[in-house]
């Protein structure tokens, strides 16, 4: 039973060692999209269809 114990505890350690890892890692930019933007202009604009058009056909 203490086994148990001992892996439940050395499972949540190491759960909150990745958990502190992420958060500084999201904090410090590493998943900031710096290129994205830059090139979003050359992009075409979807257009919007109208999902009421066939109505007005008829």
């Amino acid at each position: 039973m203490s086994v148990i114990y001992l892996l439940i505890s050395i499972s949540i350690v190491v759960a909150l060692v990745f958990l502190y890892i992420f958060i500084r890692a999201v904090k410090s930019g590493q998943f900031d999209d710096d290129y994205t933007p830059s090139v979003r202009i050359l992009f075409d604009d979807e257009l919007k269809k109208n999902p009421n058009k066939s109505e007005k056909q008829n």
